[in-house]
């Protein structure tokens, strides 16, 4: 029998964030022991792996090509739309585009006229001074060389004439302002899409943080840590590298290709569609290849994920590893798995890379199949060279942004499928939210009441029915019983972790769901079994609990719980600096300064779960004995593990399936034999065998 009273993570955050090997795709336990595809929402839907066909922790999902996704026009246009409160910022991005793409398309043009210039003075110099350019053409049909002839009738030449280098300056300069012209005017628009563009990544990370913290604690029950912080940091950046690459190449990439097009018909329309026939046999050869690579790519994001998963295991758990001898056996898993790696990356990489030489190889024999035919209508005379030399430029302009743009399709449909994955937070459902006229409590004592509260995590499997109980103020409730009992889960009803059913909880008497959570919750201590510590000093920790308190009573609460006794010995004190894995401390200080996290909040309630299971003996006993002053006038909720630590309650509840089925002191229960008897022989004199379920020793 698995316990879910209540996933542990739900109380505190986790302690580590993007470290415990669980893979997107794993499946859940849910609430009452059922498993279900993890999604954006809660809702069963099949099971798509981020970043492509890979496994290992969510940290791995950075830099790994994304999925496709399952609704991109949809996706993409909200994607888009958010771009909207930025229309004047994209008028003018779309303008710049269009005067810088236009420069850049009418250079090869002049160009191809200062190639004209110098052609013709190079030709004018070979003709004899004097004569007209009519006496020169004729002259060279009397000599039978009709194809010069023809050359020469096109050409503006002044026979006798050299190259007019005046003009030729002017030409050159007017390419090189115009070639100058476009790259400013590039630069500026690129300066104002990366401005809109971070500008709409950040209101999004606003609005996932915000989205986060009205999200009901069972959206993160159902959803691993690798894969929400997954999505909340690599799929956003994913999103702002797509938008930042593909709006702008993409932009330019299509006016390129108008402009280009529109010019090399203008110009020839018989090289026009010489030009053209790249086209389809390019898509043609990309997408042959391109079904090659894809299943060694493939291959290689799920050997990759397979390896992280190996190194991770080998890692978090090397100690085994070293006192079972079985480090050759990690190494030779090792080397196996990467050499299937090596392969796979191997293919993948070799194969793709016939794309760009494949490319460049239909590239040059369409600058080949120009060369000769513009050669042939050049000397036939209904082509200058200029106009050659620029149509083979703009061949060249005409092939770089096809390229471009079938390279941003997988870009594109990255940031999109991340996109949907970000969208899906922000589409989840959200909390109830606080009423408008909230309650508050006016005489703060922690009398808690249960009235007939219902509860069940699956509609369908009941775990708490009609149970009422009073926990009055001052009084230590202790809550005990076998795994799945339900003892987690009533304390996680008194913080509104989650809603109820039926039935309603009372704090001094106000009906905590007519009271602010944040107002509840400053009210409740809460310490939980698995420590959470963040990055920062030992200070700064205790301080979370209250982050306007003095520093005497930092100092007063920390003495209060022990912690000062170990500090005291470190070399910088307080100021010691705990890392994020808190690793740098015992797990039994990590659990003192969250116990004294919780003193010096000087709740109304405190909830202590199995609090003391990480100290030894005789510190448990010091701090049984703060406790008990800390809890005059204070309600205490005790989840017990080992009975022992509860023999002084003013009332233990005996839970099984939800039901209170004892309630009295240490005592009382011994000495009424039954369930918490049980249970108290089954921890302190062996296993007791019985043939009643509810007889067995069970694990707490």
């Amino acid at each position: 029998m698995s316990e879910r009273d209540e996933p542990r993570t739900a109380a505190v955050p986790s302690q580590k964030p993007a470290g415990d090997g669980r893979t997107p795709d794993e499946t859940t336990q849910q609430p009452g022991g059922e498993t279900a595809p993890e999604t954006g929402t809660g809702a069963p839907t099949p099971k798509r792996l981020p970043g492509g066909q890979r496994g290992g922790p969510g940290w791995m999902s950075a830099g790994m090509p994304a999925e496709k996704s399952m609704n991109f026009g949809p996706s993409a246009r909200r994607l888009l739309g958010r771009l909207r409160s930025h229309r004047l910022h994209l008028a003018a991005i779309i303008t710049l585009a269009l005067v810088s793409v236009g420069f850049s398309v009418a250079g090869p043009k002049i160009l191809g006229h200062a190639t004209d210039l110098i052609f013709t003075g190079v030709i004018g110099r070979q003709l004899p001074a004097g004569t007209t350019a009519e006496q020169a053409v004729a002259a060279a049909r009397a000599s039978g060389n009709s194809s010069f002839a023809d050359m020469l009738a096109r050409m503006d030449v002044v026979p006798g004439v050299g190259i007019d280098f005046s003009a030729l300056s002017r030409v050159l300069l007017l390419a090189l302002g115009l070639y100058l012209a476009a790259s400013l005017l590039s630069w500026w628009q690129g300066w104002l899409l990366n401005g809109v563009v971070q500008r709409t990544v950040l209101r999004l990370r606003a609005e996932v943080e915000e989205k986060l913290n009205r999200l009901p604690l069972p959206y993160f029950d159902r959803q691993p840590r690798g894969e929400l912080l997954s999505r909340v940091t690599n799929d956003i950046d994913n999103i702002s590298t797509s938008l930042q690459q593909t709006l702008s190449q993409l932009l330019t990439s299509l006016l390129t290709v108008v402009g280009v097009l529109a010019v090399m018909f203008w110009i020839s329309p018989v090289l026009a569609l010489v030009a053209l026939v790249a086209v389809p046999l390019s898509v043609l050869v990309t997408q042959r290849i391109a079904k090659r690579s894809q299943k060694q790519f493939i291959a290689q994001w799920t050997h990759t994920g397979e390896l992280n998963g190996q190194i991770e295991e080998a890692y978090t758990g090397h100690e085994l590893v070293k006192v079972f001898g079985r480090q050759r056996e990690v190494e030779a898993a090792f080397h196996a798995k990467n050499e299937e790696l090596f392969r796979a990356s191997f293919g993948a990489q070799f194969i793709s890379g016939i794309i760009m030489p494949s490319m460049m190889f239909i590239g040059n024999l369409s600058y080949v199949a120009i060369a000769v035919v513009g050669g042939l209508r050049v000397a036939s005379g209904t082509m200058s060279l200029g106009d050659v030399q620029a149509f083979i430029q703009y061949s060249r302009q005409f092939t770089q942004p096809l390229t471009q743009l079938a390279s941003m399709a997988n870009l594109l449909q990255s940031g999109v499928a991340s996109a949907e994955r970000v969208f899906a937070v922000l589409d989840a459902d959200e909390q109830t939210p606080d009423p408008v006229a909230p309650a508050r409590v006016t005489d703060p004592h922690g009398r808690v009441e249960f009235e007939h509260v219902s509860f069940r995590y699956e509609p369908d499997k009941p775990l708490i029915d009609d149970l009422s109980l009073v926990a009055e103020p001052g009084h230590t409730v202790a809550i005990v019983g076998p795994t799945g009992a339900g003892k987690t889960t009533l304390v996680n009803l008194v913080m509104r972790f989650y809603e109820l059913d039926a039935g309603r909880i009372t704090l001094d008497g106000v009906d905590i769901t007519t009271m602010r959570r944040d107002d509840l919750r400053g009210r409740i201590g809460m310490v939980l079994q698995d420590t959470w510590l963040f990055g920062g000093t030992i200070r700064d920790n205790i301080a979370y609990g209250r982050p306007d308190a003095t520093e005497e009573e930092i100092l007063a609460a920390a003495r209060a719980t022990f912690v000062d006794r170990f500090v005291r010995s470190l070399p910088d004190g307080y100021d010691t600096v705990i890392d994020e894995e808190g690793s740098n401390v015992s797990a039994g200080e990590k659990q003192l300064i969250t116990i004294a996290r919780a003193f010096l909040a000087e709740p109304s309630l405190l909830i202590l779960d199995e609090a003391t299971s990480s100290v030894d003996t005789r510190t448990e006993v010091l701090l049984q004995r703060a406790m008990a002053a800390l809890r005059s006038d204070r309600t205490s909720f005790v989840i017990a593990h080992r009975l022992s630590t509860i023999r002084d309650a003013d009332l233990i509840l005996m839970m099984e399936d939800g039901r209170i089925v004892e309630q009295g002191t240490h005592e009382q229960l011994l000495a009424a034999q039954g369930a918490y008897h049980r249970l108290y022989r089954s921890q302190f004199t062996g296993a007791v065998v019985d043939d009643e379920p509810a007889a067995e020793p069970a694990a707490v």
